[in-house]
Formats: structure tokens, sequence, C-alpha cells
């Protein structure tokens, strides 16, 4: 089965530059132009990547995102948040909403496939991680009790994390760069 992009985004030229790039390398890609558009597209499509503008109209990137990163049946998912090289955007906030990677517009192909690729396959293979495991736990426990499951096997587990942290890393080293260097006065 191929990747599933889902690419939010108000800008036809973001959309169709975006759509080609990830198309191209074999991706199946769905659009969505309007925040609220993205909720039933997550159903619909069941994307492995969401790749938001901070900006959508009607539902931001960063609510979209917080609200993926917070429910457990979505956590798989990776988060890509964009914004344009000129709009006021606070990383902080991204980074706080659980994005995976920031990427500035106009896309650039080979930062956003370097981007995307890792946190394909950590959501793949979270898919076959987790697979049935909301079915297995029923509804969500009450009262903050957690539902009993079998034995973890760590070998998984920590692939599953080197993978994860293994596609967070470049944007993290982005960062860290980048507030030594304002830290520094550069």
């Amino acid at each position: 089965m191929n990747a599933r992009i889902l690419l939010a985004d108000d800008s036809p030229h973001a959309q169709r530059i975006g759509a080609r790039i990830l198309a191209e390398e074999g991706f199946d890609v769905e659009l969505a132009t309007d925040g609220v558009q993205v909720y039933p597209a997550l159903d619909r499509f069941d994307p492995d990547v969401v790749i938001a503008d901070v900006f959508l109209p009607n539902r931001s990137g960063l609510e979209i995102c917080h609200w993926i990163k917070t429910n457990p049946r979505l956590r798989g998912i990776g988060v890509v948040l964009t914004a344009g090289l000129l709009e006021p955007f606070n990383e902080l906030q991204a980074q706080a909403a659980g994005c995976d990677a920031i990427i500035k517009k106009p896309f650039e192909a080979s930062e956003v496939l370097r981007t995307i690729r890792p946190l394909v396959e950590a959501a793949q293979y979270a898919r076959g991680l987790f697979a049935g495991e909301e079915e297995a736990a029923g509804p969500e426990p009450s009262l903050g009790l957690e539902p009993v499951r079998e034995e973890a096997d760590p070998e998984r587990i920590r692939a599953a994390v080197t993978q994860a942290l293994e596609a967070s890393l470049p944007a993290m080293i982005k960062e860290v760069t980048e507030r030594v260097l304002i830290a520094l006065g550069h």
C-alpha cells in the first residue's frame, strides 16, 4: 500500500506544488483547503502524515496538530506544520502542539521528502505495532485507569522510538543551532 499524505493548505499554489512533489514520489495525496475539512479526511483517508498550514481558515494547523497528537486513535500520524517564509510563526507553539517537523514555504522538493519519509516509515511501523490495540482496549478508561496490556516487546518499542527520534532530529538540530546563533548575536 502506498503511503498516504493529507496536505491541508488554503493556497492553490502550495497545494499544486506540494501535491506534485508527493505524487511524483508515489505517495497517495488527499487535499484539504480548510481546517474543518481535515477532520473527516482523517477518517476517510487515514493518512500516514498530515502536512498542515499553520494559518488554515476555521481550524489552524496548530489546532489540528494538537488534536491529532492528543487523540489515541491518531497518535501514529506524523504532523508537519508549514508557514510562509515571511509569515509570523511561533515555532515554540508548534512544538507545544506536538508537531513532528516544520517546513517553510514555498515547498522545496528535497526538503519536503527528507522531512516526511522518516515520518511515513514511523507511522506505518506504528500502525503495525498498535494494530488492533484500540479495539482490544475497548472504550477509553474512566478515572484515569489504564487498560491491562500484554507485555511489551522492548525491541519493537526501541525501534519505534528510534524512528520517531530520527524523524524529529533534523528539526531539533536546526532549532537549537538557530537559538545558539541568536544567543551569540549572529
